[in-house]
């Protein structure tokens, strides 16, 4: 979602049914980007945090699809530019050559400015649901923000205990 395009939004309503296709369409990209970062990944916690976020992504976009439905709306993406940059980073750190333990250290970068760029979004929706009066689609979006924030959590510790300490001494 752009700051300056010519998109017209005649109501709050419309501009909640934008946010949700934006992070429909982020969701998309990263279920196709998850599996290439747990196959990047060195330590198998960091491969296994991968696969399990990809196997909680399928589940979100679920969330979303049954979101879309209550809001009586068809379930379609429109491109996320700010998750393709964010996944086009990510792919830098794919095709990186180096230590390996150093490279997870990357990987776990490049995975929490996903999961912060989720945690901004989620966050936002769920308060306009909210301001909307959708209890049930913002109960939906709070089960999604609380899983983005629970994986941005284990990625810290990963990083803090076992692959920075180790890239450190690489």
């Amino acid at each position: 979602m752009g700051f300056f395009s010519s998109k017209t939004f005649n109501s709050f309503e419309d501009l909640f049914i934008d946010h949700l296709q934006d992070v429909y369409d982020a969701e998309q990209q990263l279920i196709k980007a998850l599996p290439k970062m747990a196959a990047a990944a060195n330590n198998s916690s960091l491969k296994s945090a991968f696969e399990q976020h990809l196997r909680e992504t399928e589940k979100q976009v679920s969330r979303l699809n049954e979101a879309f439905r209550i809001l009586g709306k068809t379930a379609k993406g429109k491109t996320c530019v700010a998750m393709q940059g964010l996944v086009e980073e990510g792919s830098e750190v794919l095709d990186a050559k180096g230590d390996a333990d150093v490279k997870d250290a990357a990987l776990i970068a490049a995975a929490q400015r996903v999961e912060h760029y989720e945690i901004a979004v989620y966050g936002t929706a769920r308060t306009f649901a909210q301001r909307l009066g959708q209890r049930e689609v913002a109960q939906l979006l709070q089960q999604t923000l609380q899983e983005e924030e629970a994986t941005d959590k284990k990625l810290t510790q990963l990083a803090e205990q076992r692959i920075n300490p180790q890239a450190v001494m690489s």
